[in-house]
């Protein structure tokens, strides 16, 4: 006579299974991009003009990337690994090259001296319109941020406020090459703001947190002095050059 197998009981392998599946999607990680950070400007209202300000051409340091991924920067050619060295210059210009910005000494008096004008346009002028004033009310928020910056570092050389990276990919360009150059560009200010930093408060600018309360007042300092003003324009073809 054949004997008879014992059935197994499979009621709980549902739930450790269940429970297994929770455990591996707690513990586990992904990887993600995570994409490069940038500080986007207030959009303003539609058909509204910020007032005109005049942008000198040493105020703007082009950078071109065609869709043969070649750099040309200021109208010349330049190997990747230029770049950072030349966006180091343009943010600095020790030497007073007459090709890059003209950099302006910041203390107490300059500060309070755009301060007061921008009262005094406000003051001045009728039937403001509400826009208008928010615009002016950021200058001065501006300033005073370059002010309340001298009070710890002391006068200062920086960049005008209108000076800027401008940078243009094709639309060939690949994603490598963009990341690559966005890195270039990045490490450039890191490394003056470091400079800034390691002079006022003996440690680098990229080890401070934003979530820390004591590193806070600290980086709002160091951008007040070295500020990140990049422009990406509108993907064109810009041929092979």
């Amino acid at each position: 006579m054949a004997r008879k197998l014992e059935e197994i009981n499979a009621g709980s392998m549902a739930d450790i299974a269940f429970l297994l599946l929770i455990f591996f999607l707690v513990t586990t990680t992904m990887d993600t991009d995570e994409g490069i950070v940038r500080v986007l400007p207030q959009a303003t209202p539609d058909g509204w003009v910020p007032p005109p300000i005049p942008i000198n051409e040493r105020d703007v340091f082009e950078i071109n990337v065609n869709a043969n991924n070649l750099l040309l920067v200021e109208g010349e050619y330049v190997y990747m690994d230029q770049l950072e060295d030349l966006t180091y210059d343009f943010l600095t210009n020790f030497n007073n090259k007459a090709n890059l910005p003209e950099m302006i000494e910041v203390d107490q008096a300059f500060c309070n001296e755009k301060i007061s004008g921008i009262h005094n346009t406000i003051a001045t002028t009728p039937n403001m319109d509400e826009t208008t004033k928010k615009f002016y009310e950021g200058e001065i928020k501006y300033w005073e941020s370059k002010k309340q910056a001298v009070e710890i570092a002391g006068k200062f050389r920086t960049l005008p406020k209108m000076a800027v990276i401008s940078l243009r990919n094709d639309n060939g360009t690949s994603y490598e090459t963009y990341v690559q150059v966005q890195d270039k560009i990045q490490s450039a200010i890191n490394r003056v703001r470091n400079e800034w930093c390691q002079k006022i408060y003996g440690e680098n600018f990229t080890d401070l947190r934003e979530d820390m309360v004591e590193d806070q007042e600290k980086i709002k300092t160091i951008r007040a002095i070295v500020p990140q003003n990049i422009v990406e324009r509108q993907p064109n073809n810009l041929g092979s050059y």
